[in-house]
């Protein structure tokens, strides 16, 4: 990979790090103190780990460590299907894994839930620090001197294209929203069957990238509280935009992300268009095969001058709380992402856009990519990052406030009330969910 896409990381969303770090220092989030966290010995004789992940292809990665590792074996399970109910569940019976994905965006909730060990008494935990994207480091480790997981993934937003759909009804790639807007009212026009996308109630953290990308900073943390500016000036230009396409019929809200209703409109040519993230790239190419040399990826529509992106996004592998065998999942967690072997296989078959520094030189990431007719598409998402506001913070209670979203977009969706209504509840989320667990917050602007 080149210099110039490397220092394009290392700059790249340093948004939550500033959250994460006032979030160790002022939240009631509590420390892990069981006796996991200060000790490192290496087990005697063979252990198991049991890694659970939402990451497809996974499991060949995991094969490749077994191999090589025949005293630290790892057992890996796929939770995609309900991620954080699953890993919640695990917790309040005792029976959690050794390590598990967590999104960058639910790591605050999670650690008030005393969900994790810290594997700072691990030299080599300490010592990935280094390995690492400063800004996603800053996330998983809180701020302070614990390590509670280590980075996986970021994920860049972009958009990506049916070129031969916007040529058949010759229509412009679209640069800004007023443009994407007009687009879409042009295609629906063309063809009654054909919306430019679908937005998804029931995924506020797509939603969360959109206003990620117009500077809708969620919170802020100043004199000893935190100030929560969900409902926005900002944010709402952002639900009324989408409020609009939604009430002409511009684009569609029957469909759930990655659901299989979502990939049979796209192969019936229904959808023109979808707003992802990096990771995304794998989708289309695993599941609409037929597709292969349709699909451009190009920066994401911008507010006018305005040329910010957004990040939806990116995980980290947690060490949990109650593993007996943390020297040995330090082990496999830095294999896992920091190994140029272990990241090439991960982008390769999950479509993991690394967060180790080594995985920016991967050689997949600078070549073009066959499906998408040779495009290099990581120079877009690459460049994405550079554009993405390092201000942008997540609260405590993310996971409370992200429910309510999609509960009140929903109904929005439904024609029961409008997606400003949505931020209204989230903005009452917040503050209910972190005066309830006594942390200081007060509405801002």
């Amino acid at each position: 990979m080149s210099r110039t896409v490397t220092h394009t990381r290392l700059a790249v969303v340093a948004a939550a790090a500033a959250g994460i770090t006032v979030l160790a220092g002022c939240s009631s989030s509590p420390s892990s103190d069981n006796a996991s966290a200060g000790s490192c010995e290496p087990a005697k004789g063979k252990v198991t780990l049991q890694y659970w992940n939402t990451v497809p292809g996974m499991d060949k990665v995991v094969d490749l460590w077994n191999t090589k590792n025949p005293n630290i074996q790892v057992e890996t399970k796929n939770i995609s299907n309900d991620q954080y109910g699953a890993i919640g569940n695990a917790l309040k019976a005792g029976k959690a894994p050794d390590l598990a994905q967590v999104g960058y965006d639910q790591l605050p909730n999670l650690r008030t839930q005393d969900a994790f060990v810290d594997a700072s008494a691990c030299a080599d935990a300490t010592a990935a620090k280094s390995k690492f994207v400063p800004w996603t480091w800053s996330q998983s480790s809180f701020g302070d001197t614990g390590v509670f997981a280590l980075p996986q993934d970021t994920g860049p937003m972009a958009l990506y294209v049916r070129s031969d759909i916007f040529e058949k009804y010759d229509v412009a790639i679209p640069k800004t929203w007023d443009e994407y807007a007009a687009a879409a009212e042009k295609l629906h026009k063309a063809d009654s069957d054909l919306t430019i996308t679908y937005f998804d109630p029931n995924n506020a953290e797509w939603f969360n990238g959109l206003l990620w990308q117009n500077n809708a900073n969620m919170y802020a943390y100043a004199d000893d509280k935190w100030h929560v500016t969900v409902e926005s000036e900002q944010s709402e230009q952002v639900a009324n935009y989408w409020q609009d396409l939604i009430s002409d019929d511009a684009v569609r809200t029957d469909l759930a992300h990655g659901s299989t209703q979502m990939y049979a409109a796209y192969q019936k040519d229904q959808i023109a268009s979808y707003i992802g993230a990096a990771w995304g790239y794998s989708m289309f190419r695993d599941n609409l095969p037929k597709q292969a040399g349709k699909w451009t990826i190009v920066p994401m529509p911008t507010w006018g001058a305005n040329g910010t992106s957004g990040n939806w996004g990116g995980s980290t592998v947690a060490f949990m709380k109650g593993s007996k065998h943390l020297y040995e999942s330090v082990k496999f967690n830095t294999w896992l992402n920091t190994d140029p072997e272990a990241l090439a296989l991960e982008n390769e078959l999950g479509g993991l856009y690394p967060a180790a520094t080594a995985g920016l030189e991967l050689p997949a990431l600078s070549k073009g990519v066959p499906y998408y007719n040779n495009q290099k598409i990581f120079d877009v998402f690459a460049e994405s990052s550079k554009q993405v506001d390092t201000s942008f913070t997540w609260g405590p209670t993310q996971k409370t406030v992200n429910l309510a979203l999609q509960d009140a977009m929903a109904k929005a969706a439904a024609g029961d009330g409008k997606l400003t209504d949505a931020l209204a509840a989230a903005q009452e989320a917040a503050l209910k969910s972190m005066q309830d667990q006594a942390i200081p917050a007060t509405a801002g602007k």
